[in-house]
């Protein structure tokens, strides 16, 4: 195939365009340039017409749009192969004899960062990113990103970024050595005078280089970090082993590895997981019918500066939006203020935040005990006690004051927002925020949608959450909504496998093993167990008498073992760690022994099983009242707010999968 200067089309989605003897190579597939069969099989034929046309000096690969390559094509996952596959391409631009750079005008994601190393050369835009986020999916690179990203910019660096998903901006990259330029001004003219500029040498092949020198102990001391943190998450553990091969092996035995481990992990049961979470994130948030245009948003109110308000407020001024709170005096107003600028400067210490983007964010905030500061708000956010009598109160006050279009949110854990809606005159414009702790940094966003509120004010605060970048997911109203709810029938269960035989520590290590970061009664002494006896107390006078009840929890809490902040609750933490209480099992004992129970012992599976196939029922009784929209988004609530190892994709599909296999 002769290239001719006016243009060739080497495939649907991949053309091609003669610059002074410089072919640009152009990927166009929209949305985000994916590597589907036409892009590959595009590829594979403008470097072989490359090669075979004595007119052609050097090639540039680029991506139409603002993005270079976005990854592999969703529609393809779970499909057999097509050829030609991605590494025989990458393979094919690598041994080229003929220049090739990749001129990165946006995101490199996975296989689109593949293609890029794949390459002689990068030169980036600024505003490019670039990362191998495969292990998100449950997967490891598959064309070559564990054994030639090391031979670039070394194995720690590439540990790192394989290990965690993460991507790099350009001024990040340029510095390890990913790109070898930023271009300063029009990208593809730079990179065609790149291009020829290396014409005269051998082409520079990645996939040739030495892994430049490790300080083994400290490479080793960092995969043993990734693998601890895997918690059983397998993709994790198969990266850092393929990273550590790149270090001792030729290329070819290190393709040859890492393609038999992604296609081993690719039909996984944990890969399969990670896409059912992947595709469930896509439609989070995405309602029926609903087509109505958000209002726009300017400035958020936040009545409470406290721990929940406070993060709420430095979410909403991280999105750019102004915030103003309120708090009962001046001295709360006060330490309220002091609190959300702390959690911007831990920012700045952290090397998240410059200087002068911390300024410009505190800049946007005020706090004020005058409750007609918050007429200035386009919506008002309520983050007080818990309490329906103190949000009521306040409900009152704020609808009296505020102006007939601001909105206004809660964001209870378990009241019924429908019962705070009504004693306002507004209730098509009150909905439920239900924020998880610590708001800055929790993804999940319940966003509740009451029994009048209407479609404008839904979409309104849908688009509000995706600007504070939460993963929003609609809920109706119940009790606890969906994550509670679910998160009290899970803490049942666990209380009824104790008053048959088990042991805290033992339902821990079940939990922990299955890939949950801490087991159920870990995580109770960690957010203290006086907040949840208190509402059993509200309760009391209505719990049925003939009901299971686990009083084992009150007498903790009578007792003064109130969790970690008090030195002991379900564990003892007199020596600052997590160690089994014998005062605690004796409690437990002493249930089984008043109500007449005989202890059994129960295998950790068995323990998983009861308590995931819990949360599954509890999910599919939300299901059929249509509090949740789908079982995805029950999934989506339980991983993301709850800790639920994403690597099992949430007890929906957990129990779906368990029941089909």
């Amino acid at each position: 195939m002769n290239v001719a200067d006016a243009g060739t089309v080497f495939s649907e989605t991949v053309r091609g365009r003669l610059h002074d003897g410089v072919l640009v190579v152009t990927i166009d597939s929209p949305p985000v340039n994916a590597t589907s069969a036409s892009v590959r099989a595009g590829l594979l034929a403008a470097v072989e017409a490359a090669n075979a046309d004595a007119g052609i000096a050097a090639l540039v690969l680029t991506g139409a749009g603002k993005i270079f390559i976005g990854g592999a094509d969703i529609r393809e996952f779970g499909q057999p192969a097509v050829d030609p596959i991605l590494p025989d391409v990458i393979s094919a631009i690598e041994n080229s004899g003929k220049v090739v750079v990749a001129a990165i005008n946006g995101a490199a994601l996975g296989g689109g960062l593949e293609v890029a190393l794949g390459a002689h050369a990068r030169i980036a835009a600024p505003s490019a990113s670039l990362g191998l986020p495969e292990v998100k999916l449950g997967l490891v690179p598959g064309a070559g990103g564990t054994q030639r990203l090391p031979r670039l910019i070394g194995a720690d660096k590439a540990l790192d970024m394989i290990t965690s998903g993460r991507a790099l901006k350009a001024q990040d990259a340029l510095s390890v050595g990913l790109v070898d330029r930023i271009a300063a001004g029009t990208l593809l003219d730079e990179a065609i005078a790149f291009a020829r500029s290396l014409t005269g040498a051998p082409p520079r092949r990645t996939g040739r280089l030495p892994v430049p020198v490790t300080d083994r102990a400290a490479f080793e001391r960092a995969r043993d970090a990734v693998l601890a943190k895997a918690r059983g998450a397998t993709a994790p553990r198969e990266a850092a082993r393929l990273v550590e091969l790149s270090i001792d092996h030729l290329l070819e035995a290190g393709l040859a590895e890492e393609r038999a481990t992604f296609l081993k992990l690719r039909d996984s049961e944990e890969a399969a997981a990670l896409r059912h979470l992947f595709f469930a994130e896509r439609n989070a948030g995405k309602v029926e019918g609903l087509e109505a245009t958000p209002l726009p948003l300017t400035t958020i109110g936040i009545a409470g500066l406290g721990l929940m308000g406070s993060g709420i407020a430095a979410a909403c001024l991280s999105a750019g939006y102004g915030v103003v709170g309120y708090e009962t005096s001046d001295a709360a107003a006060e330490a309220g203020h002091a609190r959300v600028a702390a959690i911007i400067e831990k920012a700045v210490s952290l090397g998240k935040l410059s200087r002068a983007a911390a300024d410009e964010q505190i800049a946007r905030l005020t706090a004020s005990s005058d409750l007609a500061a918050l007429k200035a708000a386009d919506m008002v956010i309520e983050a007080v006690f818990d309490d329906f009598d103190v949000k009521s109160d306040l409900f009152r006050k704020l609808d009296a004051i505020l102006p007939e279009g601001t909105l206004l949110a809660t964001n209870t854990s378990y009241l019924d927002p429908d019962k705070l809606a009504v004693v306002t005159q507004r209730p098509d414009r009150i909905l439920g925020l239900h924020f998880f702790s610590p708001a800055n940094l929790m993804r999940l966003l319940e966003v509740v949608r009451c029994g009048k509120t209407s479609d404008v004010t839904l979409a309104t605060g849908l688009a509000f959450a995706r600007k504070i970048g939460k993963l929003p997911v609609v809920t109706g109203v119940c009790e606890g909504f969906i994550g509670n709810r679910i998160f009290s029938a899970y803490r049942a269960e666990a209380e009824r496998l104790l008053a048959e035989g088990a042991y805290p520590q033992e339902i821990d290590e079940a939990l922990e093993a299955y890939g949950f970061a801490m087991g159920l009664f870990a995580v109770n002494d960690m957010t203290g167990l006086e907040i949840a006896w208190a509402r059993r107390k509200r309760a009391a006078a209505t719990r049925d008498p003939a009901a299971f009840y686990f009083d084992v929890a009150d007498k903790l809490c009578e007792a003064g073992r109130f969790g970690r902040k008090a030195g002991r609750g379900w564990y003892d933490y007199a020596s600052g760690v997590r160690q089994l209480a014998p005062e605690v099992n004796a409690f437990i004992d002493d249930f089984r022994l008043r109500n007449g129970i005989a202890s059994r012992s129960f295998t950790r599976d068995e323990i998983v099983g009861r308590l995931v196939s819990a949360m599954a029922r509890e999910g599919q009784a939300i299901l059929a009242e249509g509090v949740a929209q789908s079982a995805d988004d029950i999934d989506l609530v339980l991983v993301n707010g709850y800790g639920f190892p994403s690597a099992r994709g949430g007890p929906m599909f957990a129990v779906g999968r368990s029941t089909r296999n």
